[in-house]
């Protein structure tokens, strides 16, 4: 299926991804911030971790850098790491609390690279894996500059629900429901799913020889 780039949706894109941006760069400082890096590291890592997947979809694309087309993406990303630097210094943040700005970003950014990857054209099930590379490469950069495995190979359900997820969001518009309600649906779906897949330590069987 191909989505034209009217007015509305390329609105919906835009601000799903600003908001995207801004809690992953959120989760980044957080997880860089128990590792005791100084301003400058923290503020990389939330960079690498907010625009990431969203450079290396479009790359994959052929299509402009998305932050390199408009500058207010790299802002945001800037802001919301100086925001949560500062923060973290006037009140207690547990050590976990960075998984939720991280789901939140896992699904407004699957939800993001489906939508883009659409309107370029790409088949479905290509489309629904761009936006899983979309919500999880950021994530893997800063687990990766913070010298740690990433999470998506090891967390309960992680890609696997954003994956699902792009396939909900493509189905739903397949049934032409609006694509604003889709996109609420399927992120909504996305972000719950990971939320008690952490809660309930939901995991994937893991690979192992036979003894």
């Amino acid at each position: 299926m191909i989505l034209h780039p009217t007015p509305e949706l390329l609105t919906n894109l835009y601000w799903i991804t600003l908001f995207a941006v801004f809690v992953s760069s959120a989760s980044a400082v957080l997880k860089a911030g128990f590792k005791q890096y100084d301003l400058f590291g923290v503020i990389i890592i939330a960079i690498a971790t907010g625009l990431g997947g969203g450079s290396l979809r479009d790359m994959l694309l052929d299509r402009d850098i998305f932050w390199i087309a408009d500058q207010i993406f790299f802002i945001v990303s800037l802001g919301s790491a100086i925001l949560v630097f500062l923060a973290a210094r006037l009140v207690h943040i547990s050590h976990r609390l960075f998984l939720i700005p991280d789901a939140a970003g896992l699904a407004t950014f699957a939800i993001a690279g489906t939508l883009v990857s659409l309107m370029a054209d790409t088949p479905w099930l290509v489309a629904s894996f761009m936006g899983v590379m979309t919500g999880i490469m950021g994530g893997i950069f800063r687990d990766i500059l913070c010298n740690e495995p990433p999470l998506v190979f090891h967390s309960p359900l992680y890609a696997t629900v954003s994956w699902l997820g792009s396939l909900l969001f493509i189905g739903l518009l397949q049934w032409n429901m609006d694509i604003t309600l889709a996109a609420i649906i399927a992120g909504l779906g996305i972000f719950i799913s990971r939320l008690l897949a952490l809660y309930f330590n939901i995991k994937l069987p893991r690979f192992q020889f036979k003894s």
